[in-house]
């Protein structure tokens, strides 16, 4: 089973965000931006995990 995570960022800190979820097993399934009154990053993660 696979799971999702969807967590925002700033342009800045993508890639320690990115690398510091690597480091437990999720991988970038999609990145795009959103823009209301500022602009920010949304990185979707995924993961394998095991079901009982």
């Amino acid at each position: 089973m696979k799971v999702y995570k969807v967590m925002e960022t700033t342009k800045k800190k993508a890639e320690e965000l990115m690398n510091d979820m690597a480091s437990y097993g999720w991988e970038v399934a999609a990145v795009t931006y959103w823009s209301m009154w500022s602009i920010c990053l949304l990185v979707t993660f995924v993961k394998e995990v095991k079901e009982n």
